[in-house]
């Protein structure tokens, strides 16, 4: 039987008893964390992590950094949210993927990929005296809930600070990330962000072309 994070989560608010906390939030890109941060800004002093290593190029990385600033910047959060962006390594990225560059989408790599990104804001959470550590990427559809909180409970315990577990496509979360994407006009891209998702998305579009071109009279 698969955990409900969404009551885990609910949980762990209630337990607050509306004390504020400090929460790093690890962000993927500006559409995933504009619902994220609008929910739980409300509970948490929040500062995002801009830590995706896998993103190439790295041109794409520091745009999809500027579209998260720029974000935080215009949303009309009651509480301010901090970001902190790192500096672009794709060969981390590399290490982690090595002998599983050939997978599928949505596998081991990508596995490798979320306990990459989610240890070091573990680290960072840990040396700054964070009191949680948490991710946007369950808000995806496209990425695997259960994984996510698996290796942040796995890290929690590794680290000694709280993971705050978390599935973000619940409550409409995917929905509403869409309605605030278009409000603020944000960038939207359309691949997880290293090579491996681009070939595959490109892939897919081709596929998609050759079917029309085949239906046609």
């Amino acid at each position: 039987m698969k955990t409900n994070y969404q009551i885990k989560l609910d949980e762990e608010i209630k337990s607050l008893f509306g004390k504020r906390k400090k929460l790093l939030l690890h962000a993927c890109c500006a559409p995933c964390s504009s619902y994220t941060i609008e929910y739980l800004s409300v509970y948490f002093d929040i500062t995002l992590l801009f830590y995706n290593p896998n993103i190439s190029p790295e041109s794409e990385y520091y745009f999809r950094a500027e579209e998260l600033n720029r974000l935080t910047k215009q949303m009309p959060l009651k509480h301010k949210v901090n970001t902190v962006v790192f500096d672009y390594d794709y060969n981390e990225f590399l290490k982690a993927a090595k002998g599983k560059e050939d997978l599928d989408e949505g596998g081991e790599r990508c596995y490798s990929c979320y306990a990459l990104r989610l240890e070091k804001t573990a680290e960072y959470a840990k040396e700054n005296g964070f009191d949680y550590f948490c991710t946007t990427l369950s808000i995806s559809p496209y990425k695997n809930a259960e994984k996510l909180n698996q290796i942040g409970g796995e890290l929690s315990k590794k680290y000694g600070i709280k993971y705050l577990y978390s599935d973000f496509k619940k409550k409409n979360g995917y929905k509403r990330s869409i309605e605030l994407s278009k409000e603020y006009n944000l960038y939207r891209q359309d691949y997880c962000g290293c090579e491996f998702s681009k070939k595959a998305r490109e892939l897919q579009k081709n596929n998609n072309i050759f079917e029309k071109t085949l239906d046609k009279p």
